[in-house]
Formats: C-alpha cells, structure tokens, sequence
C-alpha cells in the first residue's frame, strides 16, 4: 500500500497559544495527533514530548531484535500494537518525570491519538479524546472512543449524544497521558482497503464539526493536501473555541 498524508494544526479563535502537537513521519508511516493541557508551558510542552517521544520510540524498536515493522499476514500476529502502546507508555512516563523536575509544569498532561499504516493493516494507539476515523466510500465510522465523562454519560444512559455536545462537562477527559507515572491505552487495528482516508484530529475539531462534513470535506476536495484547511476553516467559522489539528491519510494500492 501506497501512503499519501496531510496535516494543519491552528490556534483557533479563542485561545492565545496553540497548545496541540502533531507528527507526520511519512518514513515510518506514522502519524500522531496531540492536545496538551495544564497551563500556558504545560500543554504545549506535554503534546510535544509525546509525539517526539512516541516517534523516537518506534524508530528505536524498528531497530532492535524484534522489529515490529515486519509484515504480517493478518492483525493477531502483529507485533505493532505492543510497540504502539509502549511507546505511548513512555511517553506518558516521559512527560510525568519532566513535570516533576520544573514546578511550572506540574499537572500538565495531554492526549494521544496514535496511527502507524503498514501494508494493508492499519493501528491504533489511543488515550484522551481526540479522535480517529475511517472514511470508506460513503461510510464515515469514528474508530476510537472518547475518553470523556461525556461519553462515560453516554454509556450509561444519562445524557444523549446531542446533549453532550453542549454539555459544561463536554472537556472533561478521563485518561491523559502524563498527568500520572502509568495510563492505560486503547490499540486497534483495521485491515486497509485502497482508497481508504484516515482522519486524526482534536477535539478542537471534533467539537465544532459534524461527522457527515468531515466524510464531505474528504470526498469533496481535489487534493488530499486541501482537506486540513478546508476544516480548520469550517471549525473557525463556527467560532474556533479550542486549538485545531487535523491529519488525514489516504492508501492505495
């Protein structure tokens, strides 16, 4: 499979400092989105020790004895979940021991939506509530699930999904990566078919757009490099309340 990427990230409207991180690395076929939080320093510093330390991870396991990028002919025997969430682990630990060396940074943390494409298959390495999604033809499908009390609400049948999209609690996240020493992380993995798009993005997006105008966005652009500015675009309009990232990959045979 063949692998073609785009990626934007915006400050937004209303926030003074872009406090998101993210990472196309088009050699490893590896591509991170993060939202950090915890103060002016704390976010931004979170997000980007995550996607630097998830990227070096991987790059370091690619060359030990158990290379997690060999082929594999189906998902159960891949080795790169374990290497996907490892490295998420690390990151985590990473930013916890750099919070508590500077005051300054103390509580920081931040989410993590993870994707590593290999050959037809496609992982997933999840904390937070920033989001992956499958465009496939018509169909759009959300493949992670938030780590919110929202959704916590959702589940339990307290709250509708429209009543959470205007709830005061909508930013309240259950899982961070780096807020403690360990988190728990959700991997996936879906079997890629040709001209299937990948859309990575944070809640800065997510919150402002619906799913049916991502899916119209991807399918109505010329480029796949337009479809990053088309919806920062849509999500400002509508009033950009947070910082705004969006990668988007596409493969084919």
């Amino acid at each position: 499979m063949k692998v073609v990427s785009a990626g934007l990230t915006d400050v937004g409207r209303k926030r003074n400092h872009n406090e998101d991180s993210f990472l196309i690395d088009d050699e490893l076929q590896l591509y991170v989105v993060a939202d950090g939080m915890g103060g002016h320093a704390g976010g931004g510093t979170a997000s980007r020790i995550a996607v630097e330390t998830i990227d070096k991870e991987l790059r370091r396991a690619r060359e030990g004895r158990d290379n997690p990028f060999v082929t594999t002919s189906n998902l159960q025997d891949a080795l790169l979940p374990d290497a996907l969430r490892t490295a998420v682990e690390r990151a985590c630990l990473a930013i916890f021991t750099t919070a508590q060396e500077d005051p300054r940074l103390s509580g920081m943390g931040t989410t993590v939506i993870s994707l590593v494409v290999r050959d037809n298959q496609a992982f997933f390495a999840h904390v937070g509530d920033s989001r992956a999604y499958l465009v496939r033809g018509p169909l759009i499908q959300q493949i992670s699930e938030d780590h919110s009390l929202v959704n916590e609400q959702i589940k339990a049948g307290m709250i509708t999904p429209e009543e959470a999209k205007h709830s005061r609690y909508k930013n309240i996240i259950t899982r961070s990566v780096g807020f403690e020493e360990e988190v728990q992380v959700d991997v996936m993995g879906v079997v890629a078919e040709p001209g299937d798009v990948f859309l990575l993005c944070s809640d800065g997006l997510a919150n402002m757009v619906e799913d049916r105008e991502l899916h119209e966005a991807v399918q109505a652009s010329a480029s796949l490099a337009d479809v990053p500015k088309r919806l920062i675009d849509l999500a400002n309009e509508r009033g950009g309340d947070d910082n705004i990232t969006v990668i988007v990959v596409q493969v084919s045979a």
